[in-house]
């Protein structure tokens, strides 16, 4: 026992001088310090863009709206150059003695006093929205565009797309659709539903009833608040105007999809006459050609017309889907809702542009069709006129050679005449100089020595060319 005792002694005081050399240790300064971390920040390159995608998580973030409240909004189409649309604005902020906003921006809201100007710059179009506090008996009529400069609202660049007024009502003053019908909608039909898992209720019947200030006049929204809320109040009214935004600039493509539908017929038409004419081989190919190429420029010339606005108009019917959905709707009895009317009045116009991007998409690949198999014709009617040219260039090859044989034979003729005269000469010389030579023996016993020669070094220069 007494051993055990020393044992666990020797241990502990073994263990506590091993943990004063650890706590010490730990204690004691590190030969390499760590640095600040602002120097470690300062380090850090950031990407250019960093900024400016982590802000876009926040880019057009609705406005809280309390009620009762009356709202306008006007939606505006531009060309590509969007200064004069910022100088507007900033125009619009200087009136009302608003701090002025960044010329840069995309989006900017200002307050003065019980009036909310918010200000959103979109790829072609802006949108002005106004929002006015409190309680009015006719809000349709006593709107938020009254506290605006007359002269600044009458001078706004752009085309006017949307325009809508809206009211928000707070619970106490819902009433039956009929008579909401009655009393702000002349009596239509209404579209309306509740939102925002039925703690609210919107009523339209998207129509244009007359206002003072436009002659076409303003769409209408009423919007009751249950039990939203300003911020959620504030999301469902900026979804419903931009329902209305985006339905009206899908729709821009419709008018296009119409004006093209006549267009594209006409040169599916020409196209089969021009593949009639090909296949039963009544005109030339470069006349079929030319009319091809035609038709393809043409058909081109659609396609750079609409390509824009029907991607665009696809783009747009899908955030008005997106849109509804984020509404949260459910049906009022015999009201029809947002979702139902959208599908049944929307989705027909977008499967027409549909149709005529997809009719310009078949037009031109049987063009493609017909310009290939054409041109294949062509190129086999080339390679046929080839071989024939290369035929010709045989024949013409063969009669210069026979041609040239001719000459070889005749230059053996010419040649040898010439050496049996230089050997005529010769044998005579010789004959003179009193050696018994019979000239005219020798001369004419020569003639198919020489003759043979003159052909066998003929073959041998021939030979040595040609190899």
């Amino acid at each position: 026992m007494v051993f055990l005792s020393d044992c666990r002694a020797a241990t502990a005081g073994r263990l506590a001088v091993a943990g004063a050399a650890v706590y010490a240790a730990v204690q004691m300064p590190t030969e390499h310090p760590q640095p600040d971390i602002a120097q470690i920040m300062t380090t850090l390159t950031s990407h250019p863009l960093r900024r400016v995608l982590n802000d876009e998580a926040h880019a057009r973030p609705p406005i809280a709206i309390p009620s009762p409240a009356r709202l306008s909004t006007l939606t505006l189409l531009f060309d590509d150059d969007d200064s004069a649309q910022r100088a507007a604005f900033v125009d619009l902020f200087r009136r009302l003695g608003l701090p002025q906003p960044d010329p840069r921006s995309a989006h900017h809201t200002g307050i003065a006093g019980d009036l909310t100007v918010r200000w959103a710059l979109h790829t072609e179009f802006v949108r002005y929205t106004f929002v006015l506090s409190g309680d009015c008996v006719d809000p349709f009529e006593r709107t938020a565009l009254d506290r605006l400069p007359k002269d600044w609202l009458a001078s706004l660049p752009g085309e006017l797309m949307v325009a809508i007024h809206a009211v928000l009502l707070p619970a106490s003053q819902e009433a039956p659709a009929s008579e909401i019908s009655q009393r702000w909608f002349g009596g239509h039909d209404l579209i309306g539903a509740e939102i925002g898992d039925n703690n609210g209720v919107a009523y339209t019947d998207l129509r244009l009833h007359p206002d003072a200030r436009l002659s076409e006049g303003f769409g209408r929204y009423v919007v009751i608040d249950r039990n939203m809320g300003p911020s959620q109040s504030g999301r469902m009214l900026q979804r419903l105007f931009e329902i209305e935004t985006y339905r009206l600039l899908a729709l821009l493509a419709l008018p296009e999809a119409k004006r093209q539908a006549p267009e594209l017929s006409r040169l599916g038409t020409q196209l089969r006459s021009v593949t009639q004419r090909m296949a039963e081989q009544s005109d030339t190919d470069a006349l079929l050609l030319d009319e091809l190429t035609d038709l393809a420029a043409q058909g081109e010339q659609l396609i750079a017309e609409s390509q824009y606005r029907f991607a665009a108009a696809r783009a747009y019917y899908k955030l008005v889907e997106r849109r509804i959905t984020e509404l949260r709707e459910s049906r009022l009895s015999g009201l029809q809702p947002f979702r139902e009317f959208m599908e049944r009045r929307l989705v027909p116009a977008m499967e027409t542009c549909d149709t005529a991007a997809k009719r310009q998409e078949r037009l031109m690949a049987r063009l493609q069709r017909s310009t290939a198999l054409l041109r294949t014709r062509v190129e086999v009617m080339h390679e046929a006129q080839n071989r024939a040219l290369l035929a010709s260039m045989n024949k013409r090859a063969a009669l210069q050679l026979r041609l040239q044989e001719t000459v070889e034979g005749l230059s053996v003729g010419v040649l040898t005449y010439y050496a049996i005269g230089l050997l005529s000469y010769l044998f005579k010389a010789g004959k003179a100089l009193g050696a018994p030579i019979n000239a005219e023996l020798a001369t004419g016993l020569s003639v198919p020595v020489v003759a043979l020669a003159v052909w066998w070094g003929m073959r041998r220069l021939k030979r040595t060319v040609l190899h």
